[in-house]
């Protein structure tokens, strides 16, 4: 393909909206903070002005631009300046320890690296080890570094660079749910075939939505979300640079009135609690819910239907492929699985030989899309186990119905064999989550004293909630639901479960435990 302004993505998502009714159209909205507003108009001024301010650098066409920025409007003019400049940004997770950070840095090579005010501690102590960061930019008050807004306002708005659509467009880490992450790079083209496809077809975003994403814009999920889906129709996004709390959010969804809402599993269990409990009350109908991150437990998603009126349309997506390719659709949602594959994607489910399963079978779930990363940079064994030609290899197991529709088992790294019989963890947990007096719950494998295998749970309890002469009804709770063999031998009572940011449970560390 030949390079063309219509092969910049920026052209389609940004500069497009200038010849039409949604210029002057608020295309994000802060909720908190400085609870700014920025037009479609504005944003194709700011991020033209982005291109200037790289030259005033040094920092030349295909380089790096780390952006350690929390959800505000400076984030849409970074990452689509960078793009019409030629740049790479890499959205890095705004949760993440000093050590991960510099480990990000060092494999990236980022030449500049854009920080909100906030975030600057978390990377102060390692910026001096980073010879090749040329620039550093902080968003917000700095005597140390580049003032960012202050910086843009000097420079001139220049137009997008042609662009191959298949010219490598950003960068995501990958969330690190089994280990440290992994740079995931995606093309230009990319994301507008998401919006094409889960956007315009399983979502169905229209251009007068209003669209609240409590994942963030470093996670992929929620860069389509709260970006890619929103802009491609000139819809409206709510931001928060904060913590989505279940407090919080409800304000969010009562104060600014989405019509889409899109969480994921661990928040939907809280939000529920939190109105049951009778903290808050839920005022708002909206229209379209969703939830990836991971599969849905069935009591969740039955709960959520009940208080807010409103299904929830469960879907798999992942870093690797950039957003859902395997969904539940509106007007066609069975709880407890997660779909049928989303327009534009083929999927298949193979044995250990790589050989199709039977219905009944579980397997591993390979996608074939247009969305799919060129690589992992920097790791080519791991390139060429997860990227095999067409198809890219999910990790994720999952068990398939008559009907075609898919069933979550788990990681292929979670899954273990109790008395030769396969257990997913999964479905421990949705039985674990069914009980009333469960909030949450991970399950993973531990060795008895004959060396054997055997489930083993960690428990989270909804509030006020004494876990006194709990532990054997549990095991019997999960007998009675799933077979006696999948009970779980040991049951131990958290405050909480570890996971990334984007609210994946990391069983690697309860195993490690």
């Amino acid at each position: 393909m030949s390079e063309s302004i219509t092969g910049n993505a920026a052209h389609y998502f940004v500069d497009r909206h200038l010849d039409s009714t949604t210029a002057d159209k608020a295309a994000f909205i802060e909720s908190d903070g400085l609870k700014r507003s920025l037009s479609y108009r504005q944003l194709a001024e700011e991020s033209g002005r982005m291109a200037a301010l790289y030259a005033a650098q040094g920092i030349r066409s295909e380089e790096r631009a780390a952006m350690l920025v929390l959800d505000q409007i400076e984030f849409p003019i970074i990452f689509w300046g960078s793009l019409k400049a030629g740049i790479v940004p890499i959205a890095v997770n705004t949760l993440l320890a000093t050590d991960v950070y510099d480990t990000i840095l060092r494999d990236s090579h980022a030449s500049v690296l854009f920080v909100s005010q906030t975030l600057l501690p978390a990377v102060q102590p390692i910026l001096e080890n980073h010879a090749h960061l040329r620039a550093i930019f902080v968003i917000g008050d700095s005597s140390e570094h580049l003032d960012f807004n202050a910086e843009l306002a000097r420079c001139e708005a220049r137009p997008a660079l042609p662009t191959n659509p298949d010219a490598s467009a950003f960068w995501l880490y990958s969330s690190g749910s089994t280990g440290q992450p992994k740079g995931v790079r995606h093309i230009h083209s990319s994301l507008k075939f998401t919006a094409d496809t889960y956007g315009e077809q399983v979502l169905q975003i229209k251009e007068d939505d209003v669209v609240y994403s409590a994942a963030k814009f470093f996670f992929a999920y929620g860069l389509g979300n709260a970006m890619t889906f929103p802009m491609s129709v000139g819809a409206t996004t709510v931001l928060l640079s904060g913590r989505p709390t279940p407090d919080i959010v409800l304000d969010i969804i009562n104060t600014h009135n989405p019509s889409v809402f899109c969480g994921v599993p661990t928040l939907y269990a809280a939000l529920i609690a939190h109105l049951n409990g009778g903290h808050a009350t839920l005022d708002t109908q909206l229209r379209q819910c969703i939830s990836a991150g991971e599969a849905l437990p069935e009591e969740v998603a039955k709960n959520w239907e009940a208080l807010s009126k409103t299904r929830i349309l469960d879907g798999v997506g992942s870093t690797e492929m950039l957003h859902i390719f395997l969904s539940n659709r509106p007007g066609d949602v069975v709880f407890g699985t997660s779909g049928v594959a989303v327009p534009g994607y083929d999927i298949r489910l193979v044995d250990e030989n790589d050989k199709p399963v039977s219905v009944g079978e579980i397997g591993e779930l390979l996608v074939n899309g247009q969305s799919a990363a060129s690589d992992y940079w920097n790791q080519r064994d791991k390139s060429r186990d997860t990227f095999q030609g067409v198809w890219t290899r999910t990790g994720d197991k999952y068990e398939l119905r008559e009907d075609g529709r898919l069933i979550y088992c788990g990681r292929t790294d979670d899954m273990f064999k109790v008395s030769g019989i396969w257990v997913s963890p999964f479905e421990v947990e949705q039985s674990l989550s069914a009980h009333p007096a469960v909030l949450e719950a991970a399950v993973v494998p531990v060795r008895d004293d004959q060396e054997l295998e055997k489930p083993k749970a960690y428990v989270v309890l909804n509030e006020g909630v004494d876990p006194s002469g709990l532990e054997d009804n549990l095991k019997e709770h999960v007998k009675a639901q799933i077979g006696k063999w999948k009970y779980p031998r040991w049951i131990e009572f958290a405050d909480d479960l570890p996971k990334t940011a984007t609210g994946k449970i990391q069983r690697f560390k309860l195993r490690d435990d």
